[in-house]
């Protein structure tokens, strides 16, 4: 049964309310969210109170690192990250399993307590640890550290601006497997993916 013979004899606003129903069952997983405050949103994305030592126990309690992510309204690259990127079941499953992705917004005013105690707002959070470009991408350690290092200080890596399926992902996998802790700088780390990526004849995925 075609969805005319479904909707015969339905007054009009019934049959508007129930296209709209129909599009939204056909596209959901794939719609995009903006928030009141203007930031792409993903519904993966961990809501916390910004205490970030409290949001490092956690994501270890869960066996994943934390991630905070600085974003702005109006930020084509920011749309892009989400739209071309975390739309995409091989990063985003990756994330999602093995990291706990906090949002920011850098001109925000929601409370964050810094790792040296420091309570501050997001953008005063931004300002204070140099974050100027959105996205950036800020992975912290394992486990808080207790010699008053901020959390710009503590950071194993920083990815700032937008850049490329492979490039995104590679650095979420050189963290998750602690390439930092090796003598294998991220750019070789790439490199070797990306050979490897095209000897797979993948690169065009």
């Amino acid at each position: 049964m075609n969805m005319r013979h479904l909707l015969r004899g339905v007054p009009l606003a019934k049959y508007l309310v129930a296209s709209l129903l129909v599009m939204s069952w056909s596209h959901g997983s794939y719609a995009e969210t903006v928030g009141e405050d203007g930031l792409h949103k993903q519904d993966w994305f961990s809501i916390t109170f910004r205490d970030i030592a409290d949001d490092i126990a956690a994501a270890r309690d869960e066996n994943k690192r934390l991630v905070m992510i600085f974003e702005q309204r109006g930020c084509i690259y920011c749309a892009k990250m989400h739209t071309e990127l975390l739309s995409d079941p091989e990063v985003s499953d990756y994330i999602k399993e093995n990291f706990k992705v906090v949002q920011y917004n850098m001109f925000g005013d929601e409370e964050v307590i810094d790792l040296d105690g420091d309570v501050l707002s997001e953008k005063t959070a931004a300002r204070k640890w140099g974050y100027v470009f959105t996205p950036t991408i800020v992975f912290l350690p394992e486990e808080a550290p207790e010699d008053g290092k901020n959390a710009a200080e503590a950071a194993v890596a920083t990815m700032p601006g937008a850049f490329g399926k492979w490039t995104f992902l590679n650095m979420f996998r050189w963290v998750n497997e602690k390439g930092y802790e090796t003598d294998e700088h991220f750019q070789k780390y790439h490199a070797r993916i990306i050979q490897k990526l095209q000897e797979e004849g993948r690169l065009g995925q």
